[in-house]
């Protein structure tokens, strides 16, 4: 089936953009690496008559120009403040996009839909603390620890939740932020092994570190540099070893106090 041709006016065009822009700026902060998000806008923006995309797309920043002889030459830029992992509202994200690929749906069709997409319910503090939980207790017994170690390292994955429930409102460097975690973290293990020997202290911090540790971050930063997009798999190589060293230093903050 041959697919109808667009002819964009530069008003249409520039409000394309922009949600193509909102998707991809969404992708990139839900988790979705450098390549997927500029493969994605680069289609978008060709199915929608575009002759020529450019796409610059990097950790904190996407910039893309499209031109036509249509609607001209068009450049509009999105500044990343932060990222915030959703691999839920990842999967509707690609949907759509592979949907505005394929289906060419209106620019109302599309401000609807990604309107819904930001309001997908998200886990409560009650599932996310049974969650920081099972994480917490499920390393400590993949690491040798005990039963017993797993119930206490389970019930201080519940702290580290609440500990970060209470301090999301406040305007905190990321870095200091995983810092008071994992101080906060250590503090209650040390204590719990120093009110009862039975415990270990190692296997119950070592499944309470599992939390912290920026696993999808790393494995996205090899996929960049596997992929040529060096610049931001060194941003991102760099962001999760400082996220690590944070961790080590609230770790030995803790310890250091008791």
């Amino acid at each position: 089936m041959k697919r109808k041709k667009l002819r964009l006016t530069p008003k249409q065009a520039e409000h394309m953009l922009f949600n193509v822009l909102e998707i991809g700026s969404r992708m990139l902060v839900s988790g979705a690496e450098v390549q997927r998000v500029e493969n994605s806008i680069y289609r978008m923006c060709t199915a929608y008559g575009s002759e020529t995309t450019e796409v610059f797309c990097m950790t904190y920043m996407i910039v893309v120009t499209i031109s036509s002889k249509q609607f001209g030459t068009i450049t509009l830029s999105r500044r990343i403040h932060n990222l915030s992992l959703n691999l839920y509202e990842l999967l509707y994200l690609n949907a759509l996009s592979r949907r505005m690929c394929s289906t060419l749906p209106d620019m109302k069709t599309v401000d609807q839909k990604i309107r819904q997409i930001k309001v997908l319910p998200k886990y409560g503090p009650i599932p996310s603390m049974l969650i920081y939980a099972l994480i917490s207790s499920s390393f400590t017994i993949f690491f040798g620890g005990s039963l017993p170690d797993a119930a206490v390292s389970g019930m201080i994955g519940i702290g580290i939740r609440c500990v970060e429930l209470l301090l999301q409102p406040l305007p905190l460097n990321r870095f200091l932020l995983v810092v008071l975690l994992s101080t906060v973290s250590g503090c209650m293990a040390a204590s719990c092994v120093y009110t009862n020997a039975m415990f270990s202290l190692d296997k119950i911090s070592i499944g309470n570190i599992m939390i912290l540790i920026p696993g999808l971050m790393f494995t996205n930063c090899i996929r960049e540099m596997i992929s040529e997009n060096m610049l931001s798999g060194l941003t991102r190589l760099l962001e999760a070893l400082f996220i690590s060293s944070s961790i080590a230093i609230g770790f030995a903050i803790a310890y250091y106090l008791l």
